[in-house]
Parts: C-alpha cells; sequence; structure tokens
C-alpha cells in the first residue's frame, strides 16, 4: 500500500493505530540462537508505518508492540517520522492487567498527537483469572494434570490454602509455572498452541479446583483472558486460534485506548474514522 500511495485511504483520518509484526522482537525469540535479528522485512514494515504518519497526516497515531521493539531501528524510524511531523510523543511499556485485562502482558504502547495531546487511558480495576472464565470452567474438558504440574500443585499446597490454580501445560521457565485464581494469568503466547513442529496442542493449560477437579483451559477461555468479547468466532484449528489470540492487541485495551482518544477527538468533529494498520509489506 505504501508504494502505492496508500490508494483508497482517507486523508486526513483522526486515527491511525499500528501494530508491526513483533515475533523477531519477543523475548521468547531472542532467546533462541539465530532468533530475534531485526530483518529487512522489519525495516521495510517500519519505513510503510512512517510513510503513511507523513502521507495520511492524521490527528492521532498509537502503537503496540513487545517491549524490546522500543530498542530496534524500526522504533526509531518512526519516531523520527513523528518527530519531523511534529506529533507529541508519549510511550512506555504498560501491564494490560493495569488495564483490567485478566493477564500479566507488558506491552510497549505508544501514543501521538498533533496541535492537542492525548494521553494512556485510566487504569481500570484488577481482575483475576477465575473471575473472568469461572462461569465457562464447568463446560471444558476433563484433563489430568503432567507431572510437572502435578509437582508445581504441591508446591503450592504445602504453603497456601487449596484454591483454583491455572496451570501451564508448557513454558514456565521464567515465571510461576501456576497462577491462584485471584491473580492475572501468565502471558499467553503463540507457542503454548503450537508443538516445536508447528502442529496444533490439543491441551495447553488446566484449571485445578479445589474439589480436585482437573479442566483443560478452552480456546474460549483463553480468548476472555486476551480480552476478546465472548461472541467472537475462532477457527477451529488449535494452532491457527492461539496464534489470533497470542499475536494479538488484546480487543479490552484497544477500545480503552481508541474511546480514550475519540473522547478527546469528538468535540470538534462530526465522525470518528479508525485505520488499523498492519504493515506487514510495503505492497
Amino acid at each position: 500500500m505504501a508504494r502505492l500511495g496508500f490508494l483508497g485511504f482517507p486523508r486526513r483520518p483522526d486515527y491511525l493505530h499500528a501494530s508491526p509484526v513483533c515475533a523477531n522482537f519477543s523475548q521468547a525469540h531472542t532467546a533462541k540462537a539465530g532468533k530475534g535479528i531485526e530483518t529487512p522485512d522489519d525495516l521495510s514494515a517500519a519505513i510503510a508505518v512512517a510513510e503513511a504518519i507523513q502521507q495520511l497526516q492524521l490527528r492521532v497515531f498509537t502503537l503496540e508492540n513487545v517491549p524490546r521493539y522500543q530498542n530496534s531501528q524500526s522504533f526509531a524510524i518512526i519516531l523520527n517520522a513523528l518527530e519531523q511531523e511534529g506529533y507529541s510523543v508519549n510511550y512506555s511499556v504498560v501491564n494490560m492487567a493495569d488495564f483490567g485485562l485478566p493477564q500479566a502482558r507488558r506491552r510497549l504502547v505508544l501514543v501521538a498527537s498533533r496541535g492537542f495531546r492525548v494521553a494512556l487511558p485510566s487504569g481500570a480495576t484488577p481482575c483475576g483469572w477465575y473471575t473472568a472464565i469461572a462461569h465457562l470452567i464447568p463446560t471444558m474438558t476433563d484433563s489430568q494434570l503432567l507431572p510437572k504440574q502435578r509437582q508445581a500443585l504441591k508446591k503450592f499446597l504445602a504453603g497456601n490454602a487449596p484454591t483454583p490454580l491455572l496451570i501451564e501445560r508448557v513454558g514456565g521457565r521464567t515465571q510461576s509455572k501456576y497462577k491462584p485464581g485471584h491473580l492475572p494469568c501468565n502471558t499467553i503466547l503463540r507457542s503454548h498452541f503450537t508443538d516445536h513442529k508447528g502442529c496444533n496442542r490439543s491441551r495447553f493449560a488446566d484449571i485445578w479446583l479445589p474439589d480436585g477437579t482437573v479442566k483443560s483451559l478452552s480456546i474460549e477461555g483463553a480468548a476472555i483472558l486476551q480480552g476478546f468479547p465472548g461472541w467472537y468466532e475462532f477457527p477451529n484449528e488449535t494452532a491457527t486460534a492461539g496464534s489470533i489470540i497470542g499475536y494479538s492487541v488484546p480487543p479490552s485495551f484497544a477500545a480503552q485506548l481508541f474511546m480514550s482518544a475519540q473522547s478527546i477527538l469528538k468535540g470538534g468533529i462530526s465522525k470518528f474514522s479508525l485505520l488499523c494498520y498492519q504493515p506487514f509489506t510495503q505492497e
């Protein structure tokens, strides 16, 4: 689209949001040998975002990515474009749990505007994972804990009263494998839903209840923990659905971010136009 001069895009839109591909900047990739290297495609995407900023002349621009993106050349390209166009820019790494998401998910969020100031929305009341999906648990598939999950459960019960626990079947190397129900869950990653060959995982996390019941966390449950509305429909393949969930900007946070900007913009406009731009290439 950049090469075509963003043909068909409205000029001077009120709002543009960009979420460049984050895979090469994620902690999971940078921890692997030979991974996590900024690629020409990453730079091409950043250049396309910069050209959108310069050509479309939007009023508000926001960006979301993994925390390590702020140290990249790609991010520097976007910041430079915003500075040249005279935008007021504010960015920081935030925890989505501070905005009501029942998940501890740290992300880089940038907010830029020209002629007025738009800030991040005010934080929402924290929410534990159990409250968010308790209504779905009875319908989830029965499961059994793996040996490492049983070890994690035993460790927790040794010093705590029984309470609902969300216990990962994969991951848990750098953070606790389990989360009590009153806390947000660990970050949901795309890799939770696929094995090392890229095939579907039939199970990716389990819920243990104090009465001994064990349920397998469903895609629907994972989606709600990621901030999706209950009516959203996902593909049947676990790997595909998991990619959508793991890579997405939490919709509940996005709504807060967009509506915060709209509340400032609507005083001087009759219509709020929003562009969500995922610049995979410049074509």
